[in-house]
């Protein structure tokens, strides 16, 4: 969504967006495909009906900014709009595990590279967004910031609390496949 942002039909002067979120797709399409190689076929199958619903999605999103709004202005607020929902989102989605943190004053499961990766992103479009004023860029990555600081600051109030040698398992598991060999 974000290359759509920054293509030209969209957003103009934007070339620095398209470049970085293309080499991001580049990275998540090699990362899917091994994983996808690597999974089970239940699993395939899940990740066959997500993409799909992604692609489907964005091609309406396309359709829509594309045939109903006629402006650069109208597009961008559009797309723009939709880009903060979405990259919010993912910002959030390692908040999930923050109340297990607290309750269990362990940081077992709350991967703190992801954490520093969130923190780092949300400063460097920060500064990008503020330099160019793009309101778009600038909402979520400002949340995304502190979203990223709440994690490492979390990680480092419990760090010393966790127990990283005890064997348990994880409070919200993750489906994998029993072995390579048998995908």
């Amino acid at each position: 969504m974000w290359i759509f942002y920054g293509l030209p039909v969209v957003h103009p002067h934007s070339l620095l967006i398209v470049t970085v979120n293309s080499a991001g797709v580049i990275i998540n399409v090699t990362f899917c495909s091994i994983f996808f190689r690597y999974s089970a076929w239940p699993i395939r199958k899940k990740m066959i009906i997500v993409f799909i619903l992604e692609a489907i999605f964005i091609a309406g999103m396309v359709a829509v900014a594309l045939t109903l709004e006629h402006t650069h202005p109208a597009r961008s607020m559009l797309v723009g709009i939709l880009c903060v929902i979405m990259n919010i989102v993912m910002y959030a989605s390692p908040l999930t595990v923050v109340k297990t943190v607290i309750k269990t004053k362990s940081v077992k499961y709350m991967p703190i590279f992801l954490s520093i990766g969130n923190l780092l992103n949300g400063s460097i479009w920060i500064v990008y967004a503020a330099l160019d004023f793009d309101p778009y860029i600038m909402v979520p990555n400002v949340l995304g910031a502190i979203s990223g600081m709440i994690q490492v600051g979390l990680y480092v109030k419990y760090n010393k609390t966790t127990n990283w040698d005890e064997e348990e398992e994880p409070p919200n598991e993750v489906e994998m496949p029993p072995s390579a060999s048998n995908a």
